[in-house]
């Protein structure tokens, strides 16, 4: 499993299956952001962030809203989304 395969489906996960009793979303997109600027995916060369704060709560929301059975489809959009 590749580095972003493993942020995108921890996204979804933390999202998704409600592992916490609340706050799911926040605590989501918190690690969502925190694994991608520790590893560097971050940021684009330019110094530009890859994903604004309107595109992660769009991203956390999508994933909320979604069906199980879409799971690997917001996978594949959060992985485009933090190719480099």
């Amino acid at each position: 499993m590749t580095k972003r395969v493993f942020y995108a489906f921890s996204q979804e996960f933390s999202i998704k299956d409600h592992p916490f009793i609340d706050g799911n979303k926040r605590i989501g997109s918190l690690l969502f952001i925190y694994f991608l600027e520790r590893n560097n995916y971050l940021y684009k060369k330019s110094g530009e962030r890859k994903i604004n704060d309107n595109a992660i709560v769009a991203l956390s929301l999508l994933i909320a809203t979604s069906q199980p059975r879409e799971k690997e489809v917001m996978i594949k959009i959060i992985t485009n989304l933090i190719k480099q």
